[in-house]
């Protein structure tokens, strides 16, 4: 599924390519708002943080990256002065999505300190594309519990919350659901994990819908600039024919903005969006333009 609604974003945010969208005026749409993330230490999910950030958005993170890391650039800490200096108020939770005692403190904190809770961002998520034969159980856990657990146990304890919330939405980076075999037999075990966020997201979608909590995903039409892709999907070459992450940051800042009993229970990929909201030029978010950007895993032509 895609998001075909034609509700509009809030006036004034409509974003530019490659900008990682036309900053407003301060306030924007999600001043004061406060979304706790899982993750998002460097990437797709820092960049989203950073575009909230941009509106005078509250920040919570909850992320495992303490001290820097040699394969992985930036840290929490980073992350927080990164979203600081964006303009956004940040609180940094050092800890792993799979602990529930981290999951409670955390949301505990952002309502202690911010009143509370209006979005969440489940965007933590491990990888591994090896084939059934090759991927070991430790890995297999760690996906299933990051990538499934983590998305339903973060969700739920902010939830009591969201239901307090004017305009709550639950997002989540997963792909839509493409039964092609191509997909399901390439790495059923990664592929379980992501489609298991996906119907996890579905599944809050529906419960919720009458109580007006919105519960989304977003999935990039092509690859994205970030580790994940450099160190497991090809490299440079691959960095080279991907987009940046203010594409994802744009298209998440255009779902948060819109009423959430307008938009829900979609899988939602990043440049339909995009262009349902105006955007037609993309050049701008390439990392090279003279390129023809990949398709990333799940999407058909």
């Amino acid at each position: 599924m895609t998001e075909t609604s034609s509700s509009s974003q809030d006036a004034g945010t409509t974003p530019a390519a490659g900008s990682g969208a036309t900053v407003p005026s301060a306030p924007g749409p999600l001043a004061g708002k406060t979304l706790i993330m899982s993750g998002g230490s460097r990437g797709i999910g820092l960049a989203i943080a950073e575009r909230a950030a941009r509106d005078g958005a509250n920040v919570v993170l909850i992320a495992k990256t303490d001290t820097p890391d040699p394969r992985l650039e930036g840290t929490i800490h980073t992350a927080a002065a990164a979203i600081e200096a964006a303009g956004g108020k940040v609180l940094a939770v050092v800890g792993d999505v799979r602990d529930d005692a981290t999951i409670a403190s955390a949301v505990a904190q952002a309502v202690d300190a911010f009143g509370g809770i209006d979005i969440v961002l489940n965007n933590a998520s491990v990888i591994s594309l090896d084939g059934t034969l090759k991927v070991t159980q430790k890995r297999y856990d760690l996906m299933q519990d990051v990538n499934v657990r983590g998305t339903f146990m973060l969700s739920k304890a902010a939830l009591p919350h969201l239901l307090q919330a004017a305009n709550p939405h639950i997002l989540t980076l997963s792909p839509p659901l493409n039964l092609d075999p191509k997909w399901l037999g390439a790495n059923p075990a990664y592929t379980l994990a992501k489609y298991g966020m996906t119907l996890t997201a579905l599944g809050f979608a529906a419960e919720f819908a009458g109580q007006g909590v919105a519960s989304n995903t977003l999935w990039p039409r092509t690859t994205i600039a970030t580790a994940a892709v450099a160190n497991i999907l090809g490299g440079e070459e691959m960095i080279r024919r991907s987009r940046t992450p203010s594409i994802m940051a744009d298209a998440a800042h255009a779902i948060l903005t819109t009423h959430s009993r307008e938009l829900t229970g979609q899988c939602i990929i990043d440049e339909e969006l995009l262009r349902a909201r105006g955007v037609s030029d993309f050049a701008g978010y390439a990392v090279d333009p003279t390129v023809e950007p990949m398709l990333d895993l799940y999407v058909d032509p």
